[in-house]
C-alpha cells in the first residue's frame, strides 16, 4: 500500500513521522483539538506517543493514518481510516485540521484522497464517519468528499455533562466520484465524531 499520497491541489498525504511531534503538540494545543485523543497532548513526549500509536495501528493494519502537509511539509492535519473490518471491508473515517488549515478546503480535499486509497489501496468497500449534529462544518466536508447522510444517533456522546446526537455518513466504493472534491475553500471547523475516540 502506498503511504504517500498527493493530491492536486499541492496537499501531501504522507505516514506520521517522529519528526512531526512539535506540530502535533501544538496542533493539539488548540482547545477546539482536546477532544480529537483520549489522552491529552501536552508535551513532545505526548506527541510521540500519539505518532507512535499511529504507527503500530499501521503496522498491525487495524487503523491507516495520514499527515496532511503542504508542498513545504507544513502540517496542516490529519485522516485516517480506522476501526478495519477486513471480513466485511469496512473503515471509520476521521479528519481534523490545524488552526491554520481550517477554511482553505484542505479537509475535504484529504478525505476525498484518503477515500480513494482507501477503496484501491487498503481495497476497502464502505467507509463510514459521523459528527456531532451540532458541527456543520464537519458535515460539509463529509458530504463535499462523497459521504451520504445515512442515520442519526440520539445521544451518543456526553462531553462536559451534555448529550450529543450524532449524524452517520458513509461512502461506498462503487460510489460516483464527488463534484465537489475539486480544490477550493470549504468554510469548516474540523471536528470529526469518531466512536474510537469519542470525539
Amino acid at each position: 500500500m502506498r503511504e504517500r499520497v498527493e493530491v492536486s491541489s499541492g496537499l501531501v498525504l504522507r505516514r506520521w513521522a517522529p519528526r512531526d511531534a512539535a506540530s502535533v503538540t501544538a496542533a493539539f494545543a488548540d482547545p477546539l483539538m482536546r477532544e480529537q485523543t483520549s489522552q491529552p497532548i501536552g508535551s513532545p513526549q505526548d506527541a510521540q506517543r500519539w505518532i507512535a500509536e499511529r504507527t503500530a495501528e499501521w503496522e498491525a493494519g487495524s487503523a491507516f493514518a495520514f499527515c496532511v502537509v503542504d508542498d513545504a511539509d507544513t502540517v496542516l492535519g490529519h485522516v485516517s481510516v480506522g476501526a478495519v473490518n477486513r471480513r466485511h471491508s469496512v473503515g471509520w473515517v476521521s479528519y481534523w485540521t490545524t488552526a491554520v488549515a481550517r477554511g482553505r478546503g484542505v479537509a475535504t480535499q484529504a478525505c476525498h484522497a484518503l477515500a480513494r486509497w482507501a477503496f484501491h489501496d487498503a481495497e476497502l468497500f464502505r467507509l463510514e464517519l459521523g459528527h456531532r449534529v451540532n458541527n456543520p462544518g464537519s458535515c460539509a466536508v463529509a458530504r463535499a468528499a462523497g459521504f451520504a447522510v445515512e442515520g442519526h444517533q440520539r445521544q451518543k456522546l456526553a462531553y462536559d455533562g451534555v448529550r450529543y446526537d450524532v449524524e452517520l455518513h458513509a461512502r461506498l466504493a462503487t460510489d460516483p466520484e464527488p463534484l465537489a472534491a475539486a480544490p477550493g475553500p470549504v468554510r469548516s471547523v474540523v471536528r470529526s465524531v469518531s466512536t474510537r475516540a469519542c470525539t
